[in-house]
């Protein structure tokens, strides 16, 4: 199986901690953060890129109940809507949930607060992680506040501020939202030992099952893996690998491949190293398969991983180094993992696209339901190209510069 990334692309403008989702043949970015100068800057909430896999990138200015600028929000889509929930920004951390429809037919993409939702949401908290399922948003876990009379087994305290009673920390209770009904529930586990409290973990799903990776607890991170039956409710307790497993990280990603396998992709290690390493685990074996012949100069942390129509997985932005320490390395590439082969139709419509100038007398006896998709793939691939050469000569005038 190949999981080789393919050349950079340019997605969006460098961030960490955004959302990033796929609908159709369109990856849509959120939210997030930059440094500038050793402060936190969070990125315009009225800002979505979309990334055409066939024609490039576009950004389009947000309209309606804007959420506010946040980092650490949790982004998930069910039938062409984008929901994010909860986030930290500079006012503290959110429980609010917003949707946007991403299939709008006016081109105008409007923000919608849900505020006539029946049932109790979560408290307040980011970095968590969500499972969609059957029309619902099933959240995990998280870093955030409660109040005195809000604390509970599932809430594992980090500091207090006692003179208005609240208290931080990392949590490891299961909220659902019912995106038919509206509905906000807390479902009552029946059985098996729950994951510790935990954040800046990840999560995917595979069949009914829910699965956990990693995250950290106070200065502990974790290599341990979860499942909850999402019909049930039942946790499995970790689970016993056999053979080789990866390290312990926070803020890496875990992307669903086929029926059986999962896809773990960098982090921050224990030792506070940004890792760059890939790892499969199949569900049939029940045993982690590292992939070895990865770069080893694109680590990536508190990134964004979606998988595409043709089973690659596309990771976005995040950052390079350690932003506990030196928080400047963000990215903007998109790094896609192929996971099986393209189809022959793919790789035909790349292969035209590249060599435009050499087949260019014979794009027109093309049928006539082809052309405009080779239009857009030799318009990419040109702009892919400009962007290259762009790169090279900035590059080349910094260094007769530095000299």
């Amino acid at each position: 199986m190949a999981a080789d990334p393919a050349d950079q692309f340019c997605v969006a403008e460098e961030r960490s901690g955004h959302c990033a989702v796929v609908d159709g043949n369109f990856l849509y970015v959120w939210g997030g953060y930059v440094s500038i100068e050793e402060n936190e800057v969070y990125l315009p909430s009225d800002e979505l890129w979309i990334y055409d896999m066939d024609s490039g990138l576009t950004m389009h200015l947000m309209e309606g109940e804007l959420p506010t600028s946040m980092s650490g929000s949790c982004g998930a889509s069910i039938d062409g809507k984008l929901y994010i929930f909860g986030g930290f920004d500079d006012k503290g951390y959110s429980n609010r949930l917003y949707y946007v429809n991403l299939r709008t037919k006016t081109g105008t993409y409007r923000w919608k607060k849900i505020t006539n939702f029946k049932g109790q949401p979560p408290t307040p908290r980011d970095k968590l992680s969500c499972w969609v399922y059957e029309n619902r948003l099933i959240y995990f876990g998280g870093y955030g506040c409660r109040k005195h009379n809000e604390l509970s087994d599932c809430f594992d305290v980090h500091d207090a501020f006692w003179e208005g009673q609240i208290f931080w920390g990392w949590h490891n209770d299961v909220h659902v939202f019912d995106t038919t009904t509206q509905t906000w529930s807390q479902p009552t586990i029946r059985g098996g030992d729950p994951p510790q409290p935990r954040a800046a973990h990840t999560c995917a799903v595979l069949g009914n099952k829910g699965y956990i990776f990693g995250g950290r607890v106070l200065q502990t991170r974790m290599n341990d893996l979860h499942c909850l039956n999402l019909d049930t409710w039942t946790w499995s307790g970790r689970i016993n690998i056999s053979g080789e497993k990866p390290r312990d990280r926070s803020w890496h990603t875990l992307t669903p491949i086929g029926d059986d396998r999962l896809f773990l992709f960098g982090g921050l290690s224990s030792d506070n190293v940004p890792l760059s390493d890939g790892w499969i685990h199949s569900i049939a074996t029940n045993g982690w398969k590292q992939l070895t012949h990865l770069p080893k100069s694109r680590p990536r942390l508190w990134h964004t991983a979606c998988l595409g129509q043709e089973g690659e997985v596309m990771v976005f932005g995040g950052s390079k180094d350690d932003l506990l320490f030196m928080d400047t390395g963000h990215c903007s590439d998109l790094l896609i993992f192929q996971t099986q082969p393209y189809s022959l139709l793919r790789l035909c419509l790349d292969f035209i696209g590249k060599n435009a100038a050499l087949l260019e007398s014979q794009i027109p006896s093309l049928p006539s339901k082809l052309v405009q998709d080779v239009l857009k793939k030799i318009t990419f691939w040109a702009a892919m190209t400009h962007r290259q050469e762009r790169k090279a000569e900035t590059e080349r005038q910094n260094q007769l510069h530095s000299t």
